[in-house]
């Protein structure tokens, strides 16, 4: 993208803005208030994403119809039907008996739990899909830091850090490789062959990590443990065949995920759709009123709030689109390598990162990928450019872990704790996960050297 079409693009929004302001200074104005807001933790983030949104749409920087079409829906219609499933699903006691045979396993340690439930959220990252994911882990995690009575921060952090590694490692795994995926028609298996390696490499660096933070802090007392080993995980099942119905959905749904991008089929239908089913069949031979207030139930346990601050967000950086910010990056960034490849996929992975801890990260790649495509020539091929998709990819996932809202799962991780009297503080976790996001491009950036440029 030329510096001219960049300007251009500004041009045209700057005929609609109100008062005549500069688009890309107005935009970027409401972007960093944003975010100032939300750092000050003075205003719900529901609010400020949404107050945001609609100053874009007001002061004329994006239409409506075009913020709306800003919004993922994929991303929110796949929340919304996960998020029902889970609900139905807790019902049965599933979660509960979960939660007390990870924790038998390990002895009721809360750091042996917490090291085992951030494995298993990685692997499950990879093979769903990390909003999925924490769905079903995040409720777990909670109901174990409360039978023990530790801190609940410490599993949280970690469970957002493992379900954005684990996601990096897949084309399913998080949204921004599905759109990369789509893009280019690198395949799953390629994904598998050039990310999860790097993937891993973090994860075993993350450990740690995490051990050596918390292991101290993370202690509870013999009776709490000795109560945790007594208890038996089976009594926990209070339907079983609310269980049986619900686990068949769920197989159903993450066979569909798998299967559904063979037949264009978008993750957000499969979801929507399994919640469909799910609620059908378990109000079949139900009264109208009992089928209603079951149905009413399910949709109170889907974090709204969480759904909203999404909306809001992708409004708000359509706002920046609209006038040229990210275009005027992209050209930036290959003026600034002068077209070298190894310099171009270095760039790329770190502009990626830095940018996707300060905005979500799936319009951002949306953003990219046609600068990236447009860079194909001046590199010297489809060959060439290869590295730096990888570097798009992993740039904009591991980067998500560098704020509170830098990816999707993050902000459900919150919506999740704030939801069960834990909320997590957007400075705490930008003091620590900053840091740590940093560690892991510096893993990526040696792996990508190794790889594809020694």
């Amino acid at each position: 993208m030329s510096a001219q079409a960049a300007t251009n693009n500004i041009d045209v929004a700057a005929h609609t803005v109100m008062f005549g302001l500069d688009p890309l200074v107005l935009s970027s104005v409401i972007l960093v208030a944003s975010y100032a807001v939300l750092l000050s933790e003075k205003v719900n983030r529901t609010v400020v994403a949404l107050l945001g949104g609609a100053l874009v749409i007001v002061t004329g920087l994006a239409s409506q119809t075009q913020a709306f079409a800003a919004i993922d829906f994929n991303t929110l219609a796949l929340l919304t039907g996960m998020m029902t499933i889970v609900a139905i699903t807790r019902a049965s006691g599933l979660f509960e008996f979960v939660a007390i045979w990870a924790a038998k396993k390990v002895q009721a340690r809360p750091m042996g739990i917490l090291i085992a439930l951030t494995l298993v959220t990685a692997v499950f990252s990879a093979f769903l899909d990390n909003l999925t994911t924490v769905l079903l882990v995040v409720p777990i995690a909670l109901l174990i830091v409360e039978k023990l009575k530790v801190s609940p921060y410490p599993f949280l952090f970690a469970q957002i850090f493992a379900s954005n590694i684990g996601g990096t490692s897949t084309l399913i795994g998080d949204p921004p490789n599905i759109l990369i995926g789509s893009a280019t028609g690198l395949s799953f298996m390629r994904f598998i062959t050039e990310q999860g390696p790097v993937a891993v490499l973090v994860m075993l660096a993350m450990v740690p990590v995490f051990y050596a933070l918390w292991h101290k802090q993370l202690t509870t007392t013999d009776e709490l443990r000795e109560r945790i080993m007594r208890l038996r995980e089976v009594e926990s099942i209070t339907d079983k065949g609310l269980l049986i119905k619900s686990l068949g959905v769920l197989v159903l749904v993450i066979a569909g995920f798998i299967i559904g991008e063979q037949f264009h089929i978008p993750p957000g239908t499969v979801a929507m759709l399994g919640a469909a089913v799910l609620l059908l069949i378990t109000g079949l031979g139900l009264s109208q009123k009992v089928q209603a207030e079951k149905v009413q139930e399910a949709l109170a346990e889907v974090e709204w709030g969480a759904l909203l601050f999404f909306a809001g967000l992708f409004v708000i950086v359509a706002g920046v689109e609209h006038a040229g910010l990210l275009n005027i990056l992209g050209g930036m960034l290959m003026e600034f390598t002068g077209g070298d490849a190894m310099m171009t996929a270095f760039a790329t992975l770190w502009l990626s990162a830095l940018v996707s801890a300060a905005v979500d990260n799936i319009p951002f790649v949306a953003t990219m990928i046609p600068l990236v495509e447009s860079m194909e020539a001046g590199l010297g091929g489809k060959a060439a450019l290869e590295p730096v998709w990888w570097s798009l990819a992993l740039g904009a996932c591991l980067g998500g872990n560098g704020s509170l809202v830098g990816a999707a799962a993050n902000v459900m991780v919150a919506g999740l704790s704030e939801r069960a009297g834990h909320p997590i503080s957007f400075a705490k976790f930008l003091k620590l996960g900053l840091p740590l996001m940093l560690l892991s491009i510096v893993i990526a950036n040696v792996y990508l050297y190794v790889r594809h440029f020694m």
